[in-house]
């Protein structure tokens, strides 16, 4: 029988032979503790050591209620290879337990790939850079478009392509939303300056100065507003709303480069108004 995800994915289902074992896939046994190693494919990079202290802490009063899932490592190997429940095993580690409660699967590469990141994505503790790394492995490891992964996970695509969007973002800014020393919407006022010197430049200001969103917001449309000044002069009367207004169509703008198209635009300064051309080519180059 086919595993949920597996129908999700299309990922074939095994003959009789292929899963003849010598485990029932639903019995809870104990497995060494030494002999499980991490998921390759966990896009949580971070864990906090005091959740999982807590969390250990859980265990040890009222036991392990759910067990953890490993598979076998290849043939030849005594080992396994988690593939959900890696803060529980974290947590047994702390406790010092000689073993765990866990359920062998069967699973092969992308069986384990896509479990590990779908369990992960279903939780809300992932920061949002993990989660567009989650979506762009779940793309590689089917070769999915973005619209086909959105319908698959149930979410819309424009979701996944503003998350994956902030993998743009230099590294420095992807480790700070990691850490949570920035949020999401500051990441994405940042991706609007494209230059990835500025990028860095402004974060070390909202971390130094304490920036909330709008403040980072505000300091990014000065950028662009020195800018057009230097540009065209006769910008230097432009009003806020104008200003937030040529700013939002040029972020709109960026956004639909990001996709792929490759837009021509032309900015004019008339006495009664401003102008903005946008050419549109009807096939992508």
């Amino acid at each position: 029988m086919l595993h949920p995800f597996s129908r999700i994915f299309g990922l074939g289902d095994k003959s009789e032979e292929e899963v003849e074992q010598e485990y029932h896939p639903d019995e809870v046994i104990q497995i060494p503790v030494e002999q499980i190693e991490p998921n390759r494919y966990q896009p949580r990079s971070i864990f906090s050591q005091e959740k999982i202290e807590e969390l250990a802490q859980t265990i040890h009063t009222h036991g392990m209620i759910q067990p953890i899932v490993v598979r076998k490592l290849q043939q030849g190997s005594s080992g396994y290879e988690l593939i959900a429940g890696e803060r529980r095993w974290r947590a047994v580690q702390f406790l010092g337990w000689n073993n765990v409660p866990a359920i062998i699967r069967d699973m092969n590469e992308a069986e384990t790939a896509s479990v590990a990141l779908i369990e992960n994505l279903q939780r809300e503790e992932l920061t949002v850079i993990e989660e567009a790394m989650a979506y762009a492995k779940l793309l590689d490891i089917h070769g999915l478009t973005q619209e086909a992964l959105a319908q698959r996970l149930g979410k819309s695509q424009s979701t996944i392509a503003n998350k994956m969007r902030l993998l743009k973002l230099p590294e420095k800014v992807q480790m700070a939303v990691l850490e949570k020393k920035i949020t999401e919407r500051h990441a994405r006022a940042l991706i609007v300056l494209k230059d990835p010197e500025k990028q860095e430049k402004i974060l070390e200001e909202i971390l130094e100065k304490d920036l909330n969103v709008k403040q980072t917001e505000d300091r990014i449309a000065k950028l662009f507003e020195k800018k057009v000044i230097q540009k065209k002069p006769k910008l230097k009367g432009i009003n806020k709303d104008m200003r937030i207004a040529m700013n939002t169509i040029r972020q709109s703008l960026s956004m639909v480069s990001d996709t792929g198209i490759d837009l021509e635009t032309d900015e004019q300064d008339y006495d009664d108004y401003y102008q903005i051309t946008i050419k549109i080519p009807k096939k992508k180059s």
